[in-house]
Parts: structure tokens; sequence; C-alpha cells
């Protein structure tokens, strides 16, 4: 799917291509790559990389072509993991500008709407990957918030009881955490790539490349804060489920030896020999009840030192 997105006060859909406007596709079919490398001439290697769901953050260039690929936030249930990154391709040169992405996401049809609503005016193709820039930071800030409200829930779950599948929770959060991390890192870098490509041009606006440095710091600091408050809980729960299975073994052991007790009386009493006990009234009484004395006993002192 295609939409083809003309500057005036904030990008307004029109219904076919013009030049200097953007052309944003999603989810490219057979029909949108025939435009591209058909009617825009755009290099087909390019949309080869961009559809690399594992593709790093970087540029590249053929002929006058310029290709910018960043990584942006997106909803997932892949594997269970709540929130993922994929790559996003801005394919540029002097007359064109297209963005191709493989996924749907929320950030682009955010993205538009914010410029008509604030009617924000993007001068050219560099503005337009700063703005985008900017935008998947604020997303990723955004999917911290849930992220860090999916691990509170979790801990309070893991108060009640330990269990594997919140456990796995936490540790699927965490992956998420790694992937926002790498991809903001990788955002940041292209920004200094973009400002030595761009450094001799009127493109650069120095005022808006520092709001985006600036936002994207702030989103790389809040992934590295809540990766390293799950870090403490979960190896805070790993002392505990330790803690817990060492109280248990001591239980275990405890009983094992109170219930020894009688076992090892009753062994000597049945033994083959003549102890002479058969001729006192109410010997097996007697024997029963010296058992459950000295496992009272046992019980007694292994509760003293807790070990019940």
């Amino acid at each position: 799917m295609r939409k083809y997105l003309y500057c005036e006060a904030g990008f307004v859909e029109k219904s076919q291509w013009l030049p200097n406007s953007w052309v944003n596709v999603v989810c490219p079919d057979a029909n949108d790559f025939e435009f591209l490398t058909q009617e825009l001439q755009v290099p087909e290697s390019f949309l080869n990389d961009i559809a690399d769901t594992d593709e790093r953050p970087r540029t590249d260039t053929e002929g006058n072509w310029l290709l910018t690929i960043l990584r942006i936030p997106v909803q997932s249930n892949q594997n269970g993991i709540p929130f993922s990154t994929v790559p996003i391709g801005i394919i540029t040169n002097n007359e064109i500008i297209v963005s191709v992405c493989y996924h749907n996401t929320e950030l682009l049809p955010d993205f538009i709407e914010h410029t008509r609503r604030k009617g924000i005016i993007v001068r050219n193709k560099l503005d337009l990957i700063l703005r985008l820039i900017y935008s998947s930071a604020v997303w990723f800030l955004k999917y911290l918030k849930q992220i860090n409200v999916d691990i509170t829930a979790a801990e309070k779950e893991l108060e009640k009881s330990i269990r594997n599948e919140d456990l796995l929770r936490l540790m699927k959060l965490q992956k998420t955490l790694v992937y926002f991390n790498t991809s903001i890192r990788g955002n940041e870098v292209m920004i200094g790539k973009l400002k030595s490509i761009f450094q001799d041009t009127d493109y650069l606006d120095q005022e808006l490349v520092e709001d985006v440095i600036i936002e994207l710091k702030q989103a790389f600091n809040t992934v590295n804060i809540y990766s390293d408050i799950l870090t403490g809980t979960m190896d805070a729960f790993a002392s505990i489920i330790s803690n817990n299975v060492n109280a248990i073994m001591k239980r275990m052991t405890s009983l094992s030896i109170t219930l020894m007790i009688p076992t090892l009386i009753a062994s000597f009493y049945g033994m083959n020999v003549d102890i002479h006990i058969d001729e006192v009234p109410h010997a097996f009484a007697l024997i029963v009840l010296s058992s459950v004395v000295l496992s009272a006993m046992a019980f007694i002192i292994f509760k003293k030192i807790k070990w019940f």
C-alpha cells in the first residue's frame, strides 16, 4: 500500500505522485514494487536490503540515490515478545523521497497526523529523516512506559507466587529492552553520519538536529534505567527462589531425621535376638511411646534452630 504525501501545512495526501512529494509505502505488494522500480527507478537492491528484518541502521548510495535505514519500534506478538523493532528505509534523490517499511506500525500514521495537527513544514529530505528519527524516539518512550507497567504487574504476581510463566514474561521484556537499546544507539549513530553527509548543504537544521539528539538520549537513558531495574528484579527473584529451595530442603531433611528415629527403634526391636522386653507388660505401647517422645524432642530441637 502506498500513499502520495505533499507537504503544505503538514503532509496532505494526493491522488498521484508529484515531484518533491513523499511516497510512503507500507507492506509493499507486486504493484508497489513495479511502481518503485519501473516508474521511479528506485534501485531494487535497496528494497531487498530494507526487507531484511535484522538490517542495522546505516546509509548507502547508488548513483544519485541515498538509502537511509532506521530502526523503529512496533508492537509484536512474535515468540511472546510484546515489542520489537523493524527497519524502515528512506530512499531519496534530488526530487524523489520514498519510505518503505515491510511492517504495519503506529508510528507513520501518527507522524503524518502530527504534522497536520501542528502544521509542520518539512523543508527537505533531511528534515523528513530527522523528524522520523525524532518520532521513533517518542514512540520508544511510549512503549517503554507500557513495558514499565508490564514489569510492575509481573512483579506483583511474583510476590504472590513465583511461577515460571511470570519469570519468562520478565525475560521477554528484558529482550525487548535489548532490542530497543541497540536500535536507539544505531539511530543515534545515523545522525552523525547524516550530519557529515549534509554538512556543506542548506539542508542541515542544527536546531532540529539538537532536538532529535536530546530526544534520543532521553529514550536511551530510559531504556538503561528500566533495563537495570529489570536486571535487579530478576536477580532478586533468583535469590528468592534459591532461598526457597534451601528452606524446602532443610524442612525435608528435618522431617526425614524425625521420622528416622521411630524407624531406627523399630529396627532394633525387630531384630531376631533375645532382648527380654517381651516379658514386660505393655511392651509394644512403651516402644511406641518412646518413639513418639524421641521424635517430638527432635522436632522441638529442629524448631528452635528454625529448620521447620
